[in-house]
């Protein structure tokens, strides 16, 4: 596997991070990142749409602190992974499934990285959905956390058939590639103050988190294309018809959640076998991203549950 770009400085991991290039079975580029430090197991962190590897070198660093080595990967279409639509910053993929040949790419490179064992999830927003999936349909891992994980796209119940028609509408249409209503071509990070911003009520973070995609704009990604949103819709509709998988998971919800359906996480972790929702008081959407505290409670929660199954 060729070394890949990776920007160290703005990651803030562990020594020895590093990136590679994956090839997905279908001919995507991916790149991951590598942080080996760790003897107890390595997880695997499934960021969420817009995001890049760089983004978890702090949450690289905590794990290591409590023993865990961290691969993370740049889906298709975003961070410094092929992108998929003419335009760089359009965020886009052609079936929400490919995802799951994305990781299927990590998985196949885990048996040459020589990363400790057992294997372990750490999903985010996005990355939720899409970790969800491959639990499901049997994904080898010991137990799973996930942050504000996407089940439901939040969408006012008076709009939700009116995105459902217009998604559907403009797939049909050959109009797919046209931009979801209220989003744009920018990367939110780049533009949003911290003041009202969805994602952390943590300034600093917030500040380190708009550093990546200032200092490398490459990185970011702009809104979502009407064809993503319906594969989105698609496989959020799929998903709430399966049952959960019998893997031990934790869950983290802020009480500000604000971006994705509280509604269906709660259900979710309502008939998930040793599956447990915690409840996070003042915090937004990103919990690994808020405060030094409510940051210290997750991985520590994190770590217990990790430990018990290794």
């Amino acid at each position: 596997m060729p070394a890949a770009p990776f920007f160290a400085d703005l990651a803030d991991g562990p020594d020895g991070g590093h990136a590679l290039w994956l090839t997905a079975g279908d001919g995507v580029r991916l790149r991951v990142a590598v942080w080996p430090q760790g003897n107890k197991g390595t997880v695997l962190i499934l960021p969420g749409r817009t995001e890049c590897v760089e983004k978890y070198g702090r949450t690289a660093a905590d794990l290591a602190r409590r023993g865990y080595a961290s691969l993370a990967v740049d889906w298709r279409g975003q961070g410094l992974s092929d992108r998929l639509a003419a335009m760089p910053m359009l965020g886009h993929v052609a079936r929400f499934r490919d995802y799951q040949r994305d990781l299927g790419a990590v998985r196949a490179a885990m048996d040459t990285l020589n990363l400790p064992q057992p294997l372990f999830l750490l999903a985010h927003s996005m990355g939720g959905t899409i970790a969800l999936r491959a639990l499901i349909d049997g994904f080898p891992v010991q137990a799973a956390a996930f942050t504000a994980p996407m089940w439901g796209i939040r969408i006012a119940p008076t709009l939700r058939p009116l995105a459902w028609a217009i998604a559907t509408g403009a797939r049909a249409a050959g109009r797919g590639l046209s931009l979801a209503p209220g989003t744009n071509l920018t990367c939110y990070l780049a533009v949003a103050p911290f003041e009202g911003n969805l994602l952390t009520t943590d300034a600093r973070m917030y500040g380190w988190m708009q550093s990546h995609v200032v200092s490398h704009p490459e990185l970011g990604l702009g809104g979502p294309t009407l064809h993503w949103l319906h594969e989105a819709l698609l496989e959020c509709r799929r998903l709430r018809a399966a049952p959960s998988p019998p893997v031990p998971a934790v869950v983290f919800l802020g009480s500000e959640e604000k971006i994705v359906t509280v509604e269906e996480i709660r259900r979710r972790m309502g008939h998930w076998p040793g599956g447990t929702l915690e409840l996070v008081p003042k915090a937004e959407h990103e919990v690994l991203m808020e405060t030094p505290a409510i940051r210290a409670r997750a991985f520590d929660r994190i770590a217990a549950l990790f430990d018990t199954r290794r």
